[in-house]
């Protein structure tokens, strides 16, 4: 399968919406104007993998930040990514049912480390619940231990991916 990567715009936001509530419970999952705020704040690290057609099958998204690990405020409010330096963070990586166990979101996840490794971030971080780490050390991503994130109320696992300077 042929897939392409390329930023997310406000035309994919009805798909993202769908591919966000199948992939994460309700309290977890993003609301629409976060994503819309996230479509047109960091464009820049909003990678959709698309078909042929250009119809987006999953995506990845998160702000630069300056700290290791994620805060929950995050997950609320979203400023401008700087253009070199600090940790590019995931708060959402999400695949369409159809489309899952192909492959696609490992695959995001190396185009969003090229994207990184570009704009020379320190690493990836991200938090994921705990039946979710043997997929992030397949890809190359560390434990740091337990978060203190209070997220959904979940208990959840600050992940790194360290990047060469």
């Amino acid at each position: 399968m042929n897939i392409k990567f390329r930023s997310a715009t406000l035309t994919d936001l009805p798909t993202i919406m769908q591919i966000e509530n199948t992939g994460f419970s309700k309290q977890e999952a993003a609301t629409e104007s976060a994503m819309q705020n996230r479509i047109q704040m960091i464009s820049d690290s909003f990678i959709v993998a698309c078909n042929h057609e250009n119809l987006p099958l999953g995506y990845v998204v998160g702000p630069v930040i300056n700290e290791r690990h994620l805060t929950d405020n995050l997950f609320q409010q979203t400023t401008k990514n700087p253009t070199i330096g600090g940790y590019q963070s995931i708060l959402s990586l999400a695949v369409a049912p159809q489309w899952q166990n192909l492959g696609i979101a490992s695959q995001l996840l190396t185009e969003l480390k090229q994207i990184s490794l570009k704009n020379k971030r320190q690493g990836i971080t991200l938090t994921c619940l705990h039946r979710l780490i043997p997929y992030y050390e397949k890809n190359g991503y560390q434990v740091d231990g337990k978060s203190s994130s209070q997220h959904a109320g979940e208990i959840w696992y600050d992940m790194v991916l360290e990047l060469p300077n």
